[in-house]
């Protein structure tokens, strides 16, 4: 997909690329760091692209990347760009008219005055935060989920963690890169109502909230005032610094990078899903699907009811949001695929990563709409929405299920929305009113098929753009060229329909009455069947793990 964005590209690119007339936006994923060009005259079309695989570790029971990774990851996926622009354009740029980074949203980043790391980055995949979290969202009235980074913060204080009284600062992984490149410790607002609770009239930090805090831990810890250690709080539209001189050396340490390029505010992977897909106004939402799932709501009115399944975040702009996110996504799925690439490399049939996962999709579509009474549970971490702090991917049938290869893959495919699908049900249950879903993500790239069972699992039409393998990079290179447009005033909204989004095609596919059907009864048996996993998380202890 790659490939066939970067080939759209107008035919004045190496005007734009030479009077950088360009917006860069790069995404830090769970499994991949990647980089996106676009030209400021059509934000729709793709320049270049850059990317650079990279893995969370699993050290002394947290998952983490180092920092050190960071940087050589977001270089190396730079220099794939630069060489995409010059290889397909002549020009190899040397600056940008923008910059937006992004990256997975939560988790827990904690420095001290210095600016030195107090302890390794604990990310959103990590639930070890339970009491933390169950104390916050008594204390809120609202629900704090174990990956939220104020839930992060409190479990270290809970447990009398050495660094928290040397604790200056807290931030995400993209507002960490962005105060690298830029100086300035600020956060969007969507990624900050990842951090902590969100007042959607002022646009900032709950105040009120703020203050519970502050009293919860004061006894505690004195010394600790929330609103002291956390980024600032800015909307998109809104410029939130430039890259310094030190900032463009850590991009391009070959020095050949100018300095100068205005900078969105940093957000989070769910905010550039959001702009993605076209999704920031009211009854629209969408659907992303990578090592997490999960789907975002704009809503019209406030919850009645404070659901643990869901979380309470803003788009990009502000507005507030009902998130239903999943810890695993597409993970299991890939290693399946992984596997059977292998065994046709061993059959002497070798196929690429995109050919297995056309054929094993393509076959899926012959398998029973309730998967034959299959079960796939992809945990390969905890799932707090359906309540296990820890994972075990499964496979489960019984001796009357119709075990067939289009049966297992369907049911590996269900397994990716099963938990979406269990959230979503809670939303409908609010009635939560909603006329558009799209979805984003490189597993809708075999057209029609992740598309037709998320359809049927959501009882509702699903819409996949173009752009849909690529959405975040791009998603936030959009929102960098925004910045320029909402000098004038204009809205977000306003801004996707009219200049973004104005010619594009979207590929919809409504709900199968067979489909809906067999997964509902499928969902059924995969909830009863959470017992199964449950058993296998208390049987089967991860290794180096202590009773």
């Amino acid at each position: 997909m790659d490939d066939d964005l970067a080939t759209s590209a107008p035919r004045n690119a190496a005007d734009a690329l030479t009077a950088q007339r360009t917006s860069l936006g790069m995404e830090l994923g769970s499994t991949r760091i990647k980089l996106c060009l676009i030209s400021d005259d059509d934000p729709s079309l793709v320049l270049a692209v850059g990317s650079h695989d990279w893995e969370n570790s699993f050290v002394d029971q947290l998952w983490t990347y180092s920092l050190e990774e960071v940087w050589s990851g977001i270089q190396a996926a730079h220099t794939a760009l630069l060489d995409d622009a010059e290889q397909r354009h002549g020009v190899r740029p040397s600056g940008y008219g923008a910059i937006g980074v992004s990256a997975m949203m939560h988790g827990y980043l904690a420095f001290d005055a210095n600016g030195e790391l107090l302890v390794p980055f604990r990310t959103w995949r990590n639930t070890t935060t339970g009491v933390a979290a169950e104390e916050l969202s008594e204390l809120f009235g609202v629900n704090i989920p174990l990956r939220w980074s104020i839930a992060h913060l409190h479990q270290a204080v809970v447990d009398d963690e050495a660094h928290v009284p040397q604790i200056d600062f807290i931030t995400t992984l993209a507002g960490y890169v962005h105060w690298k490149l830029t100086g300035r410790k600020v956060l969007g607002v969507g990624d900050a109502s990842g951090m902590f609770p969100i007042d959607s009239s002022t646009k900032d930090y709950d105040a009120e909230l703020l203050a519970r805090y502050d009293v919860l831990v004061a006894e505690k810890r004195p010394e600790l005032k929330l609103a002291d250690i956390l980024p600032e709080v800015l909307v998109a539209g809104q410029a939130a610094g430039e890259l310094s001189l030190a900032g463009a050396a850590l991009l391009d340490p070959t020095g050949a990078l100018q300095a100068g390029a205005v900078l969105c505010a940093p957000e989070g992977d769910a905010g550039t899903g959001m702009v993605a897909t076209r999704s920031v106004a009211p009854r629209t939402g969408n659907v992303s699907a990578g090592t997490s799932i999960f789907a975002m709501v704009v809503l019209e009115r406030p919850l009645e009811n404070v659901h643990h399944e869901l979380d309470l975040v803003t788009t990009p702009a502000g507005d507030p949001v009902a998130m239903v996110h999943c810890n695993n996504g597409a993970s299991e799925l890939a290693a399946w695929a992984g596997l059977f690439g292998r065994f046709a490399s061993a059959a002497n049939v070798p196929l690429d990563n995109d050919q297995v996962f056309d054929a094993l999709f393509r076959e899926a579509l012959t398998g029973d709409a309730d998967a034959g009474g299959l079960l796939a549970y992809n945990y390969l971490a905890g799932e707090p929405i359906t309540g296990l702090n820890e994972g075990r991917p499964l496979v489960v049938r019984a001796p009357d299920s119709t075990f067939t290869l289009a049966n297992f893959v369907r049911a590996q495919l269900y397994g990716v929305f099963g938990t979406l699908a269990l959230g979503m049900r809670v939303l409908d249950g609010e009635g939560v009113a909603l006329d558009q879903m799209f979805a984003h993500g490189g597993m809708f790239r075999t057209a029609g098929v992740a598309q037709r069972f998320l359809a049927g699992a959501l009882d509702s039409p699903v819409s996949v753009a173009a752009t849909a393998s690529e959405g975040g990079a791009w998603g936030i290179a959009v929102l960098a060229s925004f910045v320029s447009a909402a000098e004038s005033g204009v809205d977000l909204d306003v801004y996707l329909n009219e200049r973004v989004f104005g010619d594009a095609e979207f590929a919809t596919v409504a709900p199968n009455s067979a489909d809906v059907a067999g997964f509902a009864a499928w969902l059924e048996r995969y909830r009863d069947g959470l017992a199964v996993e449950s058993a296998a998380v208390d049987a089967l202890p991860l290794k180096g793990s202590v009773d």
